[in-house]
C-alpha cells in the first residue's frame, strides 16, 4: 500500500487490468515450483539469511572475547583485533550482497544485515574498552557537569574560551536532564555506547530520503551500506554534532518529501503542519551545534535552486531561525571570532591543510590515514560512476545529487580548526553514497510510477488516458557477479583502519583515568594544570575553576626552549600561580601517543622531559602509575 499522499500514477483505464510485470513493480510473492520439480522448504529458504548473520556475529562475539586491547600500537585496533573479526566482517557482507539482491527477501533482513554491520562497527571499542574513546567525548562531559552544577549558563568573563558551549547548550541541555533522569553521576556512565546510537538515529531519516526516489530494495539499502562503511570521520561519538547531523538529514527528509513544486489549496495547508515539524528541527540543531546550520543553508539553497524544489519556505525559516540565534545568545562568541572568521573566507589552501602539530607519523598512521583517504575517494568515485553511468536515475535524483555537491563550497568559508575538510566529506555521503550504489548494482529498476505523486512535477504526471511509464533501468553491468562485491567487502574492511587505526590515540586506561581524577581531587581552586596536549581523560575536569595551558600548543620556538631545558623553563611558566593554589605537571600515555602519532614531539624527547622534572628540586612527584605521572611545582623559598 503506497504511503499517505503517495499514489502511484497510472492508467485508469488499465485498473482492473492483470498487473504488467514490465512496467509495474513486483510484489513479494512466494517462490511457485516448476512441474516435476521438488520445492524448497517456504519457510527454511526465507530463514536463509539468519545463518550469515548469526555466523557473523557469533564471530564477532569470539573475536572481542579474546581481542587484548592492553598494549595498542600504531596501527590501534587493526593489529589488536583477533583474525576472526575479519571473518564475521566478511561473512556479513558477503551475507548481506546476496540478500540484498533477491528480490523475494523482506526488507526486514536488509535492516538486520545493516544493524548487524553497524554493532560491528560501533558497538567493538565499546565492549572493549573499559573506559570512553576520545579526549573530546571527556570534555563535553564535563561541560554537562558544568551545567548540572552551576545551574545555569555563564559568560566569558567566567569561563573563557569554554563559554562557547554555554552559547550553543542545546546538546549539553538536554543530556544534562538526562543524567538526572536516569540517575546516573554523569555522562561518561553511558557515552561510550553514543557512536552505536547516533548512527542507528541516521538510519530513518537516512531511508525516507532514499525512498523519495526510488522504492528499488537493492539500491536503498546497498546505499545505507556505503553510508555506514564511508562514515569514518568520527563524528558520531558524544558530541553536539553527532545528533546536529540526524536532524540535517531529518529536515533534508521533510523538505524533499513535502516540499515541492506549488499545488492545491489543501496541499498548502499540510505543508503548515510540515513547516511546524521543519522548525523544530531546526531550532534544535541551531542551539546545538555551530556548522550545522551553514551545511543546512547551502543544501536548501541548492535545493530551492531547482524547478522541483522551488520552495523558500525551508530557506527562510532556516535563515530566521539561524541569524535570531547568531544575533542574540551567540553574539559574544561571533564578535569575538568574526575577524579571523572573515580572514579565513576564501583561503582554501589554508582552509583545507592541517596546521603544526597534525601530521600523521610512523608507520601505521600513514597507513591508517591513507586507508582513510582511499575509502572516501573510492566512495566518491563509485558516486560519479553512478552518476555517469545511469543517466534516468541522475534524473530523477537531481535534488540527492545536489545534496552532495552543496557542501563543497564550505571550503571557502573557513577551516573550521583544519576539519573543515572532514566535515564536508560527511554531509556529501548520504548524496554520493546513493549514487555509489548505483554503480555496484548490476540493474536497478527504477520506474516512475514508484515515484511518489508528490515528487513528480505536475507536468510529468502521465494523464488518466496515457499508457503507463515505461521502466528504465541501469545498463547491466558484465562484471558486477564478481567486482561490485569485492568493492563492497574491500570497503567494509577499509571502514576498520579509517575509525579505529587511531585508538591509540583515542584510548585512555583506567590508570589514566585515575590520576586524572586524583589530581582534580586534591587541585586547590585557581590551579593550573600543565600538560604536554589536551589528550588526556578529563582534561576539561572543573575548568571552571581550574586553568589549563598545553605547552605543545605554544609556539614551535617556546617548545623548543622546553626540550632544551624541560625543568627550568617549565617552572618558569608554572610560576604566576599564587597560594593556596597550586600549579601541576601531567604526563600521560594518552599524550605521548598524541605526541607522536601526529608530528609532535617523539616518545625520547617527551622522555627527557619527564626526566629533567623528576630530577628537578623545583618539583615534587605526587602520584604516578603505569599510565602516567604528576608533579606538583614546589613554593618558592
Amino acid at each position: 500500500m503506497p504511503e499517505t499522499g503517495e499514489t502511484p500514477a497510472r492508467d485508469s483505464r488499465d485498473a482492473r487490468a492483470p498487473r504488467d510485470p514490465a512496467t509495474t513493480p513486483s510484489r513479494e510473492e512466494p517462490a511457485r515450483s516448476e512441474p516435476g520439480s521438488t520445492p524448497r522448504p517456504g519457510r527454511v529458504a526465507a530463514a536463509w539469511p539468519a545463518v550469515p548473520l548469526l555466523t557473523a556475529l557469533a564471530l564477532w562475539g569470539w573475536a572481542v572475547r579474546h581481542t587484548d586491547v592492553s598494549a595498542l600500537d600504531d596501527y590501534g585496533l587493526v593489529s589488536a583485533l583477533h583474525p576472526t573479526f575479519w571473518a564475521g566482517l566478511a561473512v556479513l557482507t558477503a551475507g548481506f550482497w546476496f540478500t540484498v539482491r533477491d528480490p523475494r527477501r523482506r526488507a526486514g533482513w536488509q535492516a538486520a544485515f545493516v544493524l548487524g554491520l553497524l554493532v560491528m562497527e560501533r558497538a567493538t571499542q565499546a565492549v572493549l574498552y573499559p573506559t570512553p574513546l576520545y579526549a573530546w567525548a571527556w570534555k563535553h562531559d564535563a561541560v554537562i557537569d558544568h551545567l548540572l552544577t552551576s545551574g545555569g549558563l555563564q559568560s566569558a568573563d567566567r569561563l573563557g574560551d569554554m563559554a562557547v558551549y554555554d552559547q550553543w547548550p542545546g546538546f549539553f541541555a538536554a543530556q544534562a536532564a538526562l543524567v538526572r533522569l536516569l540517575g546516573v553521576d554523569n555522562a561518561a556512565m553511558y557515552m561510550a555506547w553514543w557512536p552505536l546510537v547516533s548512527s542507528v538515529l541516521l538510519l530513518l531519516p537516512l531511508l525516507l530520503i532514499y525512498r523519495t526516489f526510488t522504492r528499488d530494495r537493492r539500491l536503498i539499502w546497498t546505499a545505507v551500506w556505503l553510508f555506514c562503511v564511508g562514515n569514518w570521520v568520527g563524528q558520531d561519538y558524544f558530541s553536539p554534532q553527532s545528533v546536529a547531523f540526524a536532524l540535517h538529514l531529518g529536515v533534508l527528509a521533510v523538505v524533499l518529501r513535502r516540499y515541492g513544486r506549488p499545488g492545491a489549496r489543501d496541499a498548502r495547508q499540510r505543508q503548515a503542519v510540515w513547516t511546524v515539524l521543519l522548525s523544530v528541527l531546526v531550532i534544535a540543531i541551531v542551539v546545538s551545534h555551530q556548522l550545522t546550520p551553514g551545511m543546512l543553508v547551502v543544501t536548501l539553497l541548492a535545493l530551492a535552486l531547482t524547478r522541483r524544489h522551488r520552495d523558500w519556505v525551508p530557506l527562510v525559516t532556516t535563515v530566521v531561525i539561524f541569524l535570531a540565534w547568531c544575533l542574540t545568545a551567540a553574539l559574544p562568541f561571533l564578535s569575538a571570532a568574526m575577524p579571523d572568521m572573515i580572514r579565513s573566507v576564501g583561503d582554501i589552501g589554508a582552509n583545507v591543510e592541517t596546521g603544526y602539530g597534525s601530521t600523521p607519523t610512523g608507520t601505521g598512521a600513514v597507513a591508517t590515514s591513507w586507508a582513510a583517504r582511499l575509502l572516501s575517494a573510492s566512495v566518491l568515485l563509485l558516486a560519479l560512476a553512478g552518476v555517469l553511468r545511469a543517466r534516468e536515475l541522475r534524473r530523477r535524483a537531481l535534488p540527492l545529487l545536489l545534496v552532495a555537491a552543496a557542501p563543497l563550497p564550505m571550503f571557502v568559508a573557513s577551516s573550521y580548526g583544519s576539519e573543515m575538510i572532514f566535515r564536508v566529506l560527511m554531509f556529501m555521503l548520504p548524496g554520493a553514497a546513493f549514487f555509489a550504489a548505483a554503480a555496484l548494482l548490476p540493474t536497478s529498476q527504477l520506474p516512475a510510477s514508484q515515484l511518489p505523486a508528490s515528487q513528480t512535477p505536475a507536468a510529468q504526471m502521465p494523464a488518466p488516458h496515457l499508457p503507463a511509464a515505461r521502466t528504465p533501468s541501469l545498463p547491466p553491468l558484465r562484471y558486477a557477479a564478481w567486482l561490485s562485491p569485492l568493492v563492497l567487502l574491500a570497503a567494509t574492511l577499509a571502514f576498520v583502519p579509517s575509525y579505529s587505526g587511531k585508538d591509540r590515540v583515542n584510548y585512555f586506561p583506567p590508570g589514566e583515568v585515575a590520576l586524572v581524577r586524583q589530581l582534580f581531587d586534591q587541585a586547590p581552586d585557581d590551579s593550573l594544570v600543565v600538560a604536554a596536549n589536551r589528550n588526556y581523560p578529563l582534561a576539561y575536569e572543573q575548568y571552571w575553576r581550574v586553568d589549563h595551558y598545553w605547552f605543545l600548543e605554544d609556539s614551535r620556538t617556546h617548545v623548543d626552549d622546553i626540550v632544551r631545558d624541560p625543568a627550568a623553563v617549565l617552572a618558569r611558566d608554572m610560576a604566576g600561580v599564587e597560594a593556596p593554589a597550586r600549579a601541576y605537571l601531567l604526563l600521560t600515555q594518552g599524550q605521548v601517543a598524541n605526541s607522536e602519532m601526529n608530528g609532535q614531539l617523539n616518545s625520547a624527547q617527551l622522555r627527557r622531559v619527564r626526566e629533567s622534572v623528576e630530577g628537578s628540586p623545583r618539583f615534587e612527584r605526587v602520584a604516578r602509575n603505569s599510565a602516567g605521572v604528576l608533579y606538583v611545582l614546589k613554593p618558592a623559598s
